[in-house]
Protein backbone atom coordinates (compact mmCIF):
# COMPACT_ATOMS: atom_id res chain seq x y z
CA UNK A 1 0.00 0.00 0.00
CA UNK A 2 2.80 2.42 0.88
CA UNK A 3 4.61 1.58 -2.38
CA UNK A 4 1.44 2.32 -4.37
CA UNK A 5 0.98 5.61 -2.51
CA UNK A 6 4.53 6.62 -3.39
CA UNK A 7 4.09 5.69 -7.04
CA UNK A 8 0.73 7.47 -7.27
CA UNK A 9 1.68 10.74 -5.59
CA UNK A 10 5.48 11.17 -5.71
CA UNK A 11 7.35 11.98 -8.93
CA UNK A 12 9.30 8.87 -9.89
CA UNK A 13 12.76 10.40 -10.24
CA UNK A 14 14.54 7.75 -8.13
CA UNK A 15 15.03 4.03 -8.62
CA UNK A 16 13.79 3.24 -5.13
CA UNK A 17 14.10 0.08 -3.08
CA UNK A 18 10.78 -0.25 -1.34
CA UNK A 19 11.93 -0.93 2.18
CA UNK A 20 10.31 1.05 5.00
CA UNK A 21 12.93 1.93 7.60
CA UNK A 22 11.42 2.75 10.97
CA UNK A 23 14.40 3.46 13.21
CA UNK A 24 18.18 3.37 13.35
CA UNK A 25 21.17 3.46 15.63
CA UNK A 26 24.60 4.55 14.39
CA UNK A 27 25.24 2.51 11.18
CA UNK A 28 22.32 0.10 11.69
CA UNK A 29 18.76 0.53 10.41
CA UNK A 30 15.64 -1.54 11.16
CA UNK A 31 12.70 -1.94 8.80
CA UNK A 32 9.01 -2.30 9.67
CA UNK A 33 9.48 -6.06 10.08
CA UNK A 34 12.29 -5.64 12.58
CA UNK A 35 15.04 -6.75 10.16
CA UNK A 36 18.37 -4.99 10.59
CA UNK A 37 20.46 -3.47 7.78
CA UNK A 38 24.04 -2.22 7.92
CA UNK A 39 24.15 1.24 6.36
CA UNK A 40 27.38 1.88 4.44
CA UNK A 41 25.88 4.89 2.65
CA UNK A 42 24.93 7.32 5.46
CA UNK A 43 22.21 8.78 3.24
CA UNK A 44 24.86 9.47 0.56
CA UNK A 45 27.43 10.86 2.98
CA UNK A 46 24.99 12.87 5.08
CA UNK A 47 24.43 10.97 8.35
CA UNK A 48 27.98 11.67 9.50
CA UNK A 49 27.46 10.96 13.21
CA UNK A 50 25.16 7.99 12.66
CA UNK A 51 21.42 7.45 12.92
CA UNK A 52 19.68 8.61 16.11
CA UNK A 53 22.85 10.02 17.62
CA UNK A 54 21.80 10.93 21.16
CA UNK A 55 23.75 14.16 21.35
CA UNK A 56 22.49 15.37 17.98
CA UNK A 57 18.90 14.34 18.77
CA UNK A 58 18.99 16.20 22.09
CA UNK A 59 20.43 19.31 20.44
CA UNK A 60 17.73 19.29 17.74
CA UNK A 61 14.90 18.72 20.23
CA UNK A 62 16.21 21.38 22.58
CA UNK A 63 16.43 23.92 19.77
CA UNK A 64 13.00 22.99 18.40
CA UNK A 65 11.53 23.74 21.82
CA UNK A 66 12.97 27.27 21.64
CA UNK A 67 13.16 28.65 18.09
CA UNK A 68 13.25 26.77 14.77
CA UNK A 69 13.31 29.68 12.32
CA UNK A 70 13.21 33.48 12.23
CA UNK A 71 14.94 34.38 8.89
CA UNK A 72 18.31 35.92 8.18
CA UNK A 73 16.98 39.44 8.78
CA UNK A 74 17.95 38.88 12.41
CA UNK A 75 20.98 37.60 14.32
CA UNK A 76 21.05 33.79 14.58
CA UNK A 77 23.26 32.78 17.49
CA UNK A 78 24.03 29.14 16.50
CA UNK A 79 24.78 30.27 12.91
CA UNK A 80 27.47 32.66 14.13
CA UNK A 81 28.89 29.87 16.32
CA UNK A 82 29.00 27.39 13.43
CA UNK A 83 30.78 29.94 11.23
CA UNK A 84 33.36 30.58 13.96
CA UNK A 85 33.85 26.85 14.51
CA UNK A 86 34.32 26.13 10.79
CA UNK A 87 36.88 28.91 10.45
CA UNK A 88 38.80 27.88 13.58
CA UNK A 89 38.83 24.15 12.77
CA UNK A 90 39.84 24.76 9.16
CA UNK A 91 42.60 27.23 9.93
CA UNK A 92 41.48 29.41 6.99
CA UNK A 93 40.84 33.15 7.33
CA UNK A 94 37.35 33.08 5.82
CA UNK A 95 33.75 34.12 6.37
CA UNK A 96 30.63 32.03 5.76
CA UNK A 97 27.32 32.29 3.92
CA UNK A 98 24.65 29.73 4.85
CA UNK A 99 22.40 27.94 2.36
CA UNK A 100 20.43 24.66 2.35
CA UNK A 101 22.35 22.24 0.12
CA UNK A 102 25.53 21.56 -1.80
CA UNK A 103 24.01 22.73 -5.06
CA UNK A 104 23.00 26.04 -3.49
CA UNK A 105 26.45 26.45 -1.96
CA UNK A 106 28.02 25.90 -5.39
CA UNK A 107 25.62 28.38 -6.99
CA UNK A 108 26.70 30.95 -4.41
CA UNK A 109 30.37 30.19 -5.02
CA UNK A 110 29.86 30.79 -8.74
CA UNK A 111 28.16 34.11 -7.99
CA UNK A 112 31.07 35.21 -5.80
CA UNK A 113 33.53 34.28 -8.55
CA UNK A 114 31.54 36.08 -11.24
CA UNK A 115 31.26 39.26 -9.17
CA UNK A 116 34.99 39.07 -8.39
CA UNK A 117 35.68 38.91 -12.12
CA UNK A 118 33.41 41.86 -12.84
CA UNK A 119 34.66 44.32 -10.24
CA UNK A 120 38.34 43.41 -10.27
CA UNK A 121 39.24 43.46 -13.94
CA UNK A 122 38.77 44.79 -17.42
CA UNK A 123 37.74 43.00 -19.57
CA UNK A 124 35.19 41.23 -17.41
CA UNK A 125 36.26 37.73 -16.38
CA UNK A 126 33.52 35.13 -16.12
CA UNK A 127 34.78 31.72 -17.34
CA UNK A 128 34.98 28.90 -14.82
CA UNK A 129 36.96 25.74 -15.51
CA UNK A 130 35.73 22.46 -14.03
CA UNK A 131 36.81 18.85 -14.57
CA UNK A 132 35.32 16.09 -16.68
CA UNK A 133 33.55 13.51 -14.46
CA UNK A 134 32.84 16.23 -11.88
CA UNK A 135 29.52 16.70 -10.11
CA UNK A 136 28.45 20.03 -8.60
CA UNK A 137 24.67 19.77 -8.19
CA UNK A 138 21.36 19.70 -10.04
CA UNK A 139 20.29 23.34 -10.27
CA UNK A 140 20.69 24.71 -13.80
CA UNK A 141 24.00 26.51 -13.23
CA UNK A 142 25.52 23.83 -10.99
CA UNK A 143 24.44 21.23 -13.53
CA UNK A 144 26.24 23.11 -16.28
CA UNK A 145 29.32 23.28 -14.04
CA UNK A 146 29.16 19.49 -13.83
CA UNK A 147 31.55 17.98 -16.36
CA UNK A 148 29.35 15.08 -17.44
CA UNK A 149 27.65 15.49 -20.82
CA UNK A 150 24.89 13.02 -19.90
CA UNK A 151 23.76 15.46 -17.20
CA UNK A 152 23.12 18.19 -19.77
CA UNK A 153 20.29 16.49 -21.65
CA UNK A 154 16.84 18.12 -21.82
CA UNK A 155 17.41 21.14 -19.55
CA UNK A 156 19.01 23.77 -21.80
CA UNK A 157 19.70 26.44 -22.69
CA UNK A 158 22.31 26.60 -19.93
CA UNK A 159 24.34 29.57 -18.65
CA UNK A 160 27.50 30.19 -20.67
CA UNK A 161 31.04 30.35 -19.39
CA UNK A 162 31.97 26.82 -18.30
CA UNK A 163 34.97 24.99 -19.70
CA UNK A 164 35.81 21.34 -18.94
CA UNK A 165 39.35 20.09 -18.46
CA UNK A 166 40.16 16.43 -18.99
CA UNK A 167 42.45 16.46 -15.95
CA UNK A 168 44.31 18.77 -13.57
CA UNK A 169 47.33 18.99 -15.89
CA UNK A 170 45.20 20.51 -18.69
CA UNK A 171 43.73 23.34 -16.63
CA UNK A 172 46.64 25.76 -17.05
CA UNK A 173 46.44 25.59 -20.85
CA UNK A 174 42.68 26.37 -20.76
CA UNK A 175 43.07 29.56 -18.74
CA UNK A 176 42.71 32.79 -20.73
CA UNK A 177 41.99 36.48 -20.14
CA UNK A 178 38.34 35.69 -19.34
CA UNK A 179 39.00 32.92 -16.80
CA UNK A 180 37.94 33.92 -13.30
CA UNK A 181 37.95 30.61 -11.39
CA UNK A 182 38.70 26.91 -11.35
CA UNK A 183 36.20 24.69 -9.50
CA UNK A 184 37.25 21.17 -8.49
CA UNK A 185 36.53 18.28 -6.15
CA UNK A 186 39.72 16.95 -4.56
CA UNK A 187 38.11 13.51 -4.54
CA UNK A 188 35.45 13.14 -7.23
CA UNK A 189 32.42 11.44 -5.68
CA UNK A 190 29.80 10.83 -8.35
CA UNK A 191 32.68 10.67 -10.82
CA UNK A 192 34.00 7.45 -9.27
CA UNK A 193 35.63 8.23 -5.89
CA UNK A 194 38.72 9.50 -7.71
CA UNK A 195 41.32 11.38 -5.59
CA UNK A 196 43.42 14.02 -7.31
CA UNK A 197 47.21 13.91 -7.14
CA UNK A 198 48.43 16.07 -4.23
CA UNK A 199 51.49 17.54 -5.99
CA UNK A 200 49.43 18.44 -9.07
CA UNK A 201 46.86 20.21 -6.89
CA UNK A 202 49.55 22.16 -5.06
CA UNK A 203 51.13 23.26 -8.36
CA UNK A 204 47.72 24.27 -9.68
CA UNK A 205 47.01 26.34 -6.56
CA UNK A 206 50.32 28.20 -7.00
CA UNK A 207 49.64 28.88 -10.67
CA UNK A 208 46.12 30.19 -10.06
CA UNK A 209 47.35 32.46 -7.27
CA UNK A 210 49.96 33.93 -9.61
CA UNK A 211 47.25 34.70 -12.20
CA UNK A 212 44.68 36.03 -9.68
CA UNK A 213 42.31 33.22 -10.68
CA UNK A 214 40.12 31.95 -7.86
CA UNK A 215 40.34 28.34 -6.67
CA UNK A 216 36.95 26.96 -5.63
CA UNK A 217 37.05 23.59 -3.90
CA UNK A 218 33.75 21.72 -3.77
CA UNK A 219 33.91 19.98 -0.37
CA UNK A 220 30.24 19.03 -0.33
CA UNK A 221 31.14 15.34 -0.04
CA UNK A 222 34.79 15.45 1.03
CA UNK A 223 34.30 17.91 3.88
CA UNK A 224 33.50 17.52 7.58
CA UNK A 225 36.17 14.88 8.25
CA UNK A 226 35.00 12.50 5.50
CA UNK A 227 38.54 12.25 4.09
CA UNK A 228 40.40 12.56 7.39
CA UNK A 229 40.71 16.29 8.13
CA UNK A 230 37.94 18.85 8.45
CA UNK A 231 38.41 19.51 4.73
CA UNK A 232 40.24 17.63 2.01
CA UNK A 233 41.84 21.03 1.31
CA UNK A 234 43.63 20.69 4.67
CA UNK A 235 44.78 17.22 3.68
CA UNK A 236 46.14 18.55 0.37
CA UNK A 237 47.79 21.47 2.19
CA UNK A 238 46.33 24.23 0.02
CA UNK A 239 44.34 27.39 0.80
CA UNK A 240 41.39 27.78 -1.59
CA UNK A 241 39.68 31.10 -2.17
CA UNK A 242 36.24 29.51 -1.79
CA UNK A 243 35.09 26.25 -0.19
CA UNK A 244 31.58 24.81 -0.44
CA UNK A 245 30.20 22.55 2.29
CA UNK A 246 26.99 20.56 2.87
CA UNK A 247 26.08 16.85 3.31
CA UNK A 248 27.72 15.69 6.56
CA UNK A 249 27.66 19.08 8.29
CA UNK A 250 24.06 18.82 9.51
CA UNK A 251 24.13 15.10 10.30
CA UNK A 252 20.86 14.74 8.37
CA UNK A 253 19.44 18.25 8.77
CA UNK A 254 19.78 20.13 5.43
CA UNK A 255 22.42 22.85 5.40
CA UNK A 256 24.97 24.27 2.95
CA UNK A 257 27.81 26.73 3.50
CA UNK A 258 30.03 28.88 1.30
CA UNK A 259 33.32 29.83 2.94
CA UNK A 260 35.52 32.45 1.29
CA UNK A 261 38.58 34.54 2.01
CA UNK A 262 37.04 37.29 -0.15
CA UNK A 263 34.85 38.54 2.66
CA UNK A 264 33.76 41.83 1.09
CA UNK A 265 32.76 40.71 -2.41
CA UNK A 266 29.07 40.20 -1.65
CA UNK A 267 27.20 43.22 -0.33
CA UNK A 268 23.75 43.42 1.25
CA UNK A 269 21.17 42.27 -1.31
CA UNK A 270 23.64 40.44 -3.59
CA UNK A 271 22.65 37.02 -2.32
CA UNK A 272 20.27 35.50 0.19
CA UNK A 273 18.46 32.44 1.50
CA UNK A 274 15.20 32.20 3.40
CA UNK A 275 16.03 28.98 5.26
CA UNK A 276 19.83 28.97 5.10
CA UNK A 277 21.51 28.46 8.47
CA UNK A 278 18.34 28.83 10.51
CA UNK A 279 18.29 28.03 14.22
CA UNK A 280 17.52 24.32 13.75
CA UNK A 281 20.06 23.49 11.02
CA UNK A 282 22.78 25.62 12.60
CA UNK A 283 22.30 24.11 16.06
CA UNK A 284 22.45 20.61 14.55
CA UNK A 285 25.61 21.51 12.65
CA UNK A 286 27.28 22.92 15.74
CA UNK A 287 26.70 19.64 17.57
CA UNK A 288 27.97 17.60 14.61
CA UNK A 289 31.19 19.63 14.56
CA UNK A 290 31.62 19.12 18.31
CA UNK A 291 31.09 15.36 18.03
CA UNK A 292 33.35 14.83 15.03
CA UNK A 293 36.18 17.09 16.20
CA UNK A 294 36.26 15.06 19.43
CA UNK A 295 36.13 11.83 17.40
CA UNK A 296 39.10 13.04 15.35
CA UNK A 297 41.14 14.30 18.30
CA UNK A 298 40.70 11.03 20.21
CA UNK A 299 42.21 9.01 17.37
CA UNK A 300 39.02 6.96 16.98
CA UNK A 301 38.32 8.32 13.49
CA UNK A 302 41.75 7.35 12.17
CA UNK A 303 41.38 3.86 13.67
CA UNK A 304 38.04 3.50 11.89
CA UNK A 305 39.65 4.50 8.59
CA UNK A 306 42.38 1.87 8.98
CA UNK A 307 39.94 -0.92 9.91
CA UNK A 308 37.51 -0.11 7.10
CA UNK A 309 40.33 -0.02 4.55
CA UNK A 310 41.56 -3.43 5.74
CA UNK A 311 38.08 -4.85 5.11
CA UNK A 312 38.03 -3.38 1.59
CA UNK A 313 41.44 -4.89 0.83
CA UNK A 314 40.17 -8.31 1.94
CA UNK A 315 37.21 -7.97 -0.39
CA UNK A 316 39.29 -6.88 -3.40
CA UNK A 317 41.65 -9.82 -2.85
CA UNK A 318 38.76 -12.28 -2.62
CA UNK A 319 36.90 -11.54 -5.87
CA UNK A 320 38.32 -11.47 -9.38
CA UNK A 321 35.66 -9.00 -10.57
CA UNK A 322 37.04 -6.36 -8.17
CA UNK A 323 40.03 -4.49 -9.63
CA UNK A 324 41.27 -2.09 -6.96
CA UNK A 325 40.13 0.02 -4.03
CA UNK A 326 40.14 3.82 -4.32
CA UNK A 327 39.38 6.89 -2.24
CA UNK A 328 40.37 8.45 1.07
CA UNK A 329 39.17 8.15 4.65
CA UNK A 330 35.58 6.90 4.65
CA UNK A 331 34.95 8.12 1.11
CA UNK A 332 35.87 4.83 -0.53
CA UNK A 333 35.23 2.84 -3.65
CA UNK A 334 36.09 -0.39 -5.43
CA UNK A 335 36.50 -0.50 -9.20
CA UNK A 336 34.36 -3.27 -10.67
CA UNK A 337 35.01 -5.08 -13.96
CA UNK A 338 31.75 -3.97 -15.65
CA UNK A 339 28.37 -2.33 -15.10
CA UNK A 340 26.47 -5.60 -14.99
CA UNK A 341 28.58 -6.89 -12.12
CA UNK A 342 28.34 -3.52 -10.37
CA UNK A 343 24.54 -3.62 -10.47
CA UNK A 344 24.60 -7.15 -9.07
CA UNK A 345 26.93 -6.00 -6.29
CA UNK A 346 24.48 -3.31 -5.19
CA UNK A 347 21.40 -5.56 -5.54
CA UNK A 348 22.94 -8.58 -3.79
CA UNK A 349 24.17 -6.39 -0.95
CA UNK A 350 20.63 -5.11 -0.42
CA UNK A 351 19.24 -8.67 -0.42
CA UNK A 352 21.76 -9.46 2.34
CA UNK A 353 20.70 -6.31 4.20
CA UNK A 354 23.69 -4.06 3.51
CA UNK A 355 23.27 -0.65 1.90
CA UNK A 356 25.96 0.35 -0.63
CA UNK A 357 26.11 2.79 -3.55
CA UNK A 358 27.42 2.95 -7.07
CA UNK A 359 29.26 5.79 -8.76
CA UNK A 360 30.81 6.62 -12.14
CA UNK A 361 33.76 4.78 -13.69
CA UNK A 362 32.11 1.47 -12.66
CA UNK A 363 32.68 2.03 -8.94
CA UNK A 364 31.09 0.40 -5.90
CA UNK A 365 30.92 3.28 -3.41
CA UNK A 366 31.00 3.32 0.40
CA UNK A 367 30.14 6.36 2.55
CA UNK A 368 29.38 4.95 6.03
CA UNK A 369 28.75 7.10 9.09
CA UNK A 370 32.06 8.37 10.45
CA UNK A 371 31.08 6.88 13.81
CA UNK A 372 30.52 3.34 12.48
CA UNK A 373 31.60 0.74 15.04
CA UNK A 374 34.00 -2.16 14.50
CA UNK A 375 31.19 -4.64 15.15
CA UNK A 376 28.99 -2.96 12.51
CA UNK A 377 31.84 -3.10 10.02
CA UNK A 378 32.40 -6.79 10.81
CA UNK A 379 28.72 -7.60 10.36
CA UNK A 380 28.42 -5.55 7.18
CA UNK A 381 31.42 -7.10 5.45
CA UNK A 382 30.47 -10.62 6.58
CA UNK A 383 27.15 -10.10 4.80
CA UNK A 384 28.87 -8.62 1.75
CA UNK A 385 31.09 -11.69 1.48
CA UNK A 386 27.97 -13.87 1.55
CA UNK A 387 26.32 -11.64 -1.08
CA UNK A 388 29.30 -11.56 -3.45
CA UNK A 389 30.10 -15.26 -3.12
CA UNK A 390 26.87 -15.72 -5.12
CA UNK A 391 27.95 -13.55 -8.08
Amino acid sequence: MLEKMDKDFVLQTYGRNYVNFKNGENATLWDENGLDYIDLTAGIGVVSVGHSNTRLTNAICSQANEIIHISNLFLIEPQAKVAKKLVELSGYDMACFFANSGAEANEGAIKIARKFGEIEDEPKRYKIITLEHSFHGRTITALKATGQEKMHNYFGPFPDGFVYAQNIAQIESLCDDHTVAVMIELVQGEGGVEPQDKSEIQELAKFLKSKNILLIVDEVQTGIYRTGELFASNLYEIEPDIITVAKGLGGGVPIGVIMTSHKDILQAGDHGSTFGGNYLSARASLEVLEILSEHKDSGDLDETFIYFESKLKQMVARYEFFQKEVGLGLMRGIRVSNDEILNKCVANAFLHRVLVLKAGRTTLRFLPPLTISKSEMDKGFERLFEAYDKI
